[in-house]
């Protein structure tokens, strides 16, 4: 990782045999690094977003199988595989809208289909090699997305991001913040706006820090400001990260992203989506087919542990939204930026992903 992501612990790591998770939902306040010591453990801290972040999510997901799968190496290689397959099953239920989730535990199940190992503590083995080579994948992504959109960012820009899409979402220099760290290496001034992110507060609680602790110039602001601060010529681009853009690049993003991109295409600002190639989901044609999930009333009904609405009272909790791909100026990929038409570019950097993944 580069020194522009050494100011947080990691997201996450795998120590001599074992995985240790940094619990998100403690920072900025607490920082506090749990190890995983079974399959229920690493699904609750998926769902209860200990770790969070498509991509973090992913890495979690293939080093949560080999978890789930250390105790049972006696086994014979039939019955392996059966618990490898029912383990990835119950892992996948843990969140349903980011796509890394799926994609890396498929990822580690055709793995261990096609490996011939001679006994199941071999396949294990496997299981863990490939577990690292995803780990390993992700920081690279990080790396490339961030050289291919540090062009955008120009000096004395006023850069607009929602949620966290930075090192604490990936295990690399993260996704929309990875261009703010390479201009920030390069001695380039510009300001950067953090979205509070209601109502979990990721802005506030994980990128201003991790920005600031970088040393960027950052300033946080609630979500109903992201439109003054366009219409008063303070913002000059927007970067945001994605959990899943769709065959036709519809992005799947963190409930809020859409009306961003609605004012951003109002007031003329430029609005990206960094997308890493394993967060592209080819076999859904539209984001109006993504399952968007629904979290509880509580993260709405108060703030911190204080109630700010009436008991009893009705609330509904998207987690996630669906930007459509007419309001994307380009998707920012670790293999460039892929503007509209967006399917074929969709395509091409699948493909590209893929055939790397195979030849590595």
């Amino acid at each position: 990782m580069s020194a522009a992501a050494h100011h947080v612990p990691a997201t996450l790591e795998w120590r001599d045999g074992e995985l240790h998770l940094l619990d998100q939902t403690r920072l900025p306040l607490q920082i506090h690094i749990e190890r995983q010591d079974d399959a229920r453990q690493v699904w609750q801290s998926i769902r209860q977003l200990k770790v969070r972040g498509a991509p973090a999510i992913g890495v979690a997901a293939a080093y949560g199988l080999c978890v789930a799968m250390r105790p049972h190496q006696a086994l014979g290689l039939p019955e392996f595989r059966e618990t490898l397959r029912q383990s990835a099953q119950y892992l996948n239920t843990a969140r349903p809208t980011a796509v890394n989730l799926a994609w890396a535990l498929q990822r580690m199940v055709a793995v261990a289909a096609a490996h011939e190992a001679t006994d199941s503590a071999a396949l294990y083995g496997r299981l863990v090699a490939e577990a690292r080579r995803i780990h390993a994948e992700d920081t690279a992504i990080c790396a490339g997305i961030g050289q291919h959109g540090v062009d955008l960012i120009r000096p004395g820009m006023g850069v607009l991001t929602h949620c966290n899409a930075g090192a604490l979402a990936t295990t690399g220099l993260g996704t929309a913040t990875a261009p703010m760290y390479l201009a920030h290496q390069r001695g380039t001034r510009f300001k950067v706006f953090a979205d509070e992110t209601r109502p979990l507060l990721q802005g506030a609680r994980l990128t201003a820090w991790e920005l600031q602790s970088a040393g960027l110039d950052v300033t946080l602001i609630t979500d109903n400001m992201a439109a003054s601060m366009m219409a008063s010529g303070q913002v000059q681009l927007v970067i945001v990260g994605t959990d899943r853009v769709t065959a036709n690049g519809d992005v799947v993003n963190k409930i809020g992203t859409l009306g961003v991109a609605v004012l951003a295409q109002h007031f003329g600002v430029p609005f990206y989506v960094a997308c890493p190639s394993s967060t592209i989901d080819a076999a859904t044609a539209s984001g109006d087919r993504v399952e968007i999930e629904e979290r509880t009333p509580g993260e709405v009904t108060g703030f911190g542990d204080t109630r700010t609405a009436p008991q009893g009272m009705a609330v509904r909790n998207p987690a996630f939204d669906v930007t459509p791909h007419a309001l994307v100026r380009g998707l920012i990929t670790e293999h460039g930026i892929i503007e509209a038409p967006f399917e074929e570019g969709l395509r091409r950097v699948a493909r590209t992903a893929d055939d790397a993944s195979r030849t590595a």
